[in-house]
């Protein structure tokens, strides 16, 4: 060992997977700063890497896998990993995000909707698909994010994108809300499935409730809630 090198003093800095219950309101950057905090707290530390394998929106709760240390540096097979979500999709009505974010911009009937069609329409979107991601996402354009650029109210040109959903199934319908099942590939917008379920019905919608369940084998029924790494971090 270089004797000029500090050595490892705390599991989190040789490294750490965590299972994070991600609470709706909270974006992902504030669950990767506070873990950071506690972490720095509890040992006494000046620097520790920590990040996550995938991005959840701030309206979105459920399973977020954080990285510490040197197992930060598998971040990326942790983000390549099929996802699997349950939401609710609101019919009969449009917004510019493609969900609860901004206000409704489009109204339509909802009374020619039937069950059969509802579930048929599914069909159109497994396998492999092309979809827009959201003007309202983070993807950088010339070194801004979309959504700031959306925001600020300027208009850009979204290439579509091949994404993988291995299963879409709708688990309750009540109209004008449907509930479901997602399983898809990484880089896959549930908010632009949303939306274009709703234009495939000749009709509209958007996500109004998410929650990611799974990441590859890592399921969210094994996850900690903020508060529970909090109390005892330190027996994770």
């Amino acid at each position: 060992m270089d004797p000029n090198q500090k050595p490892v003093t705390n599991p989190y800095q040789l490294g750490q997977v965590l299972l994070i219950d991600k609470p709706l309101g909270w974006s992902s950057f504030q669950v990767v700063n506070k873990i950071r905090w506690l972490i720095k707290q509890e040992y006494g530390i000046k620097k520790i890497k920590v990040g996550h394998a995938g991005t959840l929106d701030p309206l979105a709760s459920g399973l977020l896998i954080i990285c510490t240390g040197k197992e930060t540096k598998n971040i990326h097979v942790y983000q390549a990993q099929e996802k699997e979500y349950t939401g609710t999709i609101t019919l009969g009505a449009t917004t510019p995000s493609y969900d609860l974010e901004t206000e409704i911009d489009n109204r339509f009937p909802i009374s020619e909707l039937t069950e059969e069609n509802l579930i048929q329409t599914t069909n159109q979107f497994t396998g492999d698909i092309m979809q827009k991601p959201p003007i309202y996402s983070a993807i950088k354009k010339d070194g801004k994010r979309l959504y700031e650029l959306a925001r600020a109210g300027e208009t850009t040109e979204i290439k579509e994108r091949e994404v993988n959903v291995q299963a879409f199934e709708l688990t309750q319908i009540k109209l004008p809300k449907v509930d479901f099942r997602i399983a898809c590939s990484k880089g896959t917008y549930i908010r632009s499935m949303a939306h274009d379920y709703g234009k495939a019905l000749n009709n509209g919608g958007h996500l109004s409730a998410l929650r990611r369940t799974a990441i590859g084998n890592y399921r969210v029924e094994n996850a900690i809630s903020l508060e529970e790494f909090e109390a005892d971090f330190k027996n994770i």
